[in-house]
């Protein structure tokens, strides 16, 4: 099972008035097998081209913008600066807008996971969210700016720790619609082939364990490279290490906090003025709804 070491971001949880100093670690890797291109005759690796589709000839990137499609073989133009003015601002905070039960995420979300661990000697408040989220069975919604893009994120204890897990954003994940499905409950199954079917399950049923479950091919491959390599056919190529950015955070009393946290909201809800009871109104048509862009 894949573990995670190296710090790759440095932040905070906040929710309300807390703050929870913590630090983000790769929980998973891909283990797939990464085939370069090579040239043969000189075991030089083969890149790839800035090349004019259709002319076939490279050119230089100062001739290069940005284009975004917008009508088959339609685009606009976006400049640099234009890129910049809209590109997410890094606040490294993990900041959580809404606590919903855990059994409300669907797993089709669910895009990559890091460990997040406390720094800064934050374990107290860290535990407490922890005890928290697994106490009353919510899960944390939150955003999170990981090397300048936004993600939606959903932070979950898992064991001992809290897992914050990437999550599609709800455009990226695509609808049924198009789909034809069998309906919910469908009559064609019977009684009898649902039984059975129930038997083999159970027959089939155990335990989780990641161990039991392996990437033959890589497997094999890799046997394979091993083998290669002890023959003095193998090349190293060493990846540089990323930028890891640091930031600090100050440890605040938690109880004082979600004091303050739920004061605040208290006093908001007592100065909202009262609602009075709407006045009858003639009936009117509703106006047509926009189309979304």
């Amino acid at each position: 099972m894949a573990t995670g070491s190296r710090t790759l971001w440095k932040g905070a949880i906040t929710f309300g008035l807390v703050h929870i100093p913590v630090g983000l670690h790769t929980a998973a890797t891909s283990e797939g097998v990464d085939f370069d291109w090579l040239d043969k005759r000189t075991m030089d690796p083969v890149g790839y081209k800035r090349v004019n589709k259709r002319t076939g000839k490279e050119i230089d990137k100062d001739n290069i913008v940005k284009g975004v499609e917008y009508e088959d073989g339609k685009y606009v133009i976006i400049s640099p600066e234009e890129v910049e003015a809209v590109f997410p601002k890094t606040t490294q905070t993990i900041e959580i807008e809404r606590f919903i039960d855990a059994n409300e995420m669907p797993f089709i979300f669910l895009e990559r996971p890091y460990f997040v661990a406390p720094v800064n000697k934050s374990d107290k408040v860290y535990a407490l969210l922890r005890e928290t989220l697994i106490a009353t069975g919510k899960i944390g919604l939150a955003k999170v700016v990981i090397a300048t893009k936004q993600h939606l994120a959903a932070l979950v204890p898992s064991g001992p720790a809290l897992v914050l897990n990437l999550l599609r954003w709800g455009d990226e994940v695509k609808g049924l619609d198009s789909l034809e499905l069998p309906p919910a409950g469908a009559k064609s199954v019977s009684a009898a082939e649902l039984k059975m079917a129930k038997q083999l399950v159970a027959e089939m049923s155990g335990k989780w364990n990641p161990d039991d479950f392996k990437d033959e091919f890589r497997i094999q491959v890799m046997k394979l490279v091993e083998k290669k390599a002890k023959a003095g056919e193998g090349k190293t190529v060493v990846e540089p290490e990323e930028e890891v950015p640091q930031s600090g955070g100050e440890v605040i009393d938690l109880t004082a906090l979600l004091k303050r946290s739920l004061k605040v909201g208290a006093k908001d809800e007592a100065k909202a003025p009262a609602k009075k009871a709407p006045a009858k109104k003639a009936p009117v048509k509703a106006a047509p709804q926009r189309k979304a862009a």
